[in-house]
């Protein structure tokens, strides 16, 4: 079950553990805006829950979050020096604003997508192209990574048209073509492993041509827009997250609040947030992903459980 702190407010992404259930810790990476914690306006350290992972913060878990909050305090001193403390994350961005409410100079192109014929918007932002729309991939007998592991948001065909497929981190990643497990050719990427068997480039379930983002690209993409400090703001769309959460969607990567399906098979988050795959694994039981939140103008690079099923934004090549 997903979990999460909230301090002064703020949604913190966990990298430890206190106690003896152990936790994670950050890959080592002195980028900024891919820190895996949040602090609050002021100073103040983030102190990390009992968790490997965080969700979508949603007013149905407010209460468990107190709970771990409480239990969070209890932390030896040496412990909660551990946390990390959001360093500097305001950037001059290198891409160039190109949507306003009146004008759209962005650069896109399309994707056509030869397996089901589906056809995505993507947009180049910076050096890089990125979708424009969540993937919304679904044919498991050309795929047989994707059985029993991608929905639609609360199992509504009418929200994959709208939000793309939610998928977990094996299908993310096509997990069958790395199997090792003849009985369970799925099972790379649940709770095993798989950083001695991906290549550099990830292609996942991502249409030729594209990959699945690697942890890097992810996390870069927000000095690209100006640091994660604003990247919520620039990169959220700007119409359907719940009031006061809409964006300027100033590239036009158009991010939506796709919300998520949680392991246990309940869907929470939609106008809420988001999260996007990454190929990177942070150990065993979880991945890395690109997260947005409705309340807040950030975005940031976290660790979740693989279980979880997110959206897809695929990078070509």
């Amino acid at each position: 079950m997903r979990k999460f702190l909230v301090v002064m407010g703020v949604v913190a992404f966990v990298l430890a553990g206190c106690g003896d259930d152990g936790g994670s810790s950050a890959p080592e990476n002195d980028d900024p805006v891919s820190s895996l914690a949040v602090s609050s306006s002021s100073s103040s350290n983030v102190v990390a829950s009992s968790s490997s992972s965080n969700v979508i913060a949603s007013s149905a878990k407010q209460s468990s979050s107190s709970e771990k909050a409480e239990s969070s305090s209890s932390c030896s001193a040496e412990e909660s020096s551990s946390s990390v403390k959001a360093s500097s994350s305001s950037f001059e961005p290198l891409a160039v604003p190109c949507k306003t409410e009146a004008e759209d100079n962005c650069e896109y192109g399309s994707l056509t997508d030869e397996r089901d014929g589906k056809t995505y918007k993507t947009v180049k932002i910076y050096k890089k192209w990125w979708m424009a729309e969540n993937l919304d991939y679904a044919d498991s007998v050309k795929t047989p990574s994707l059985k029993g592991k991608s929905w639609c948001y609360a199992n509504d065909l009418e929200n994959c048209a709208k939000y793309g497929r939610l998928y977990t981190w094996a299908a993310a990643i096509d997990s069958v073509k790395f199997a090792t497990d003849a009985e369970n050719p799925q099972d790379c990427g649940d709770g095993k492993s798989c950083k001695n068997i991906l290549p550099d480039v990830v292609q996942g379930i991502c249409p030729d041509g594209w990959h699945l983002p690697d942890y890097d690209e992810v996390s870069k993409l927000l000095p690209d827009v100006g640091g994660y400090n604003i990247a919520g703001t620039v990169l959220k769309s700007q119409s359907g997250w719940n009031e006061g959460g809409n964006g300027k969607d100033v590239y036009g990567f158009n991010v939506l609040p796709a919300g998520i399906r949680l392991d246990d098979g309940s869907f929470d988050g939609v106008g809420e947030g988001t999260d996007f795959w990454s190929a990177t694994e942070q150990d065993p039981e979880t991945a890395h992903t690109l997260y947005f939140y409705y309340e807040y103008e950030y975005a940031g690079v976290g660790f979740y459980e693989k279980g979880d099923a997110f959206s897809i934004r695929c990078v070509k090549d």
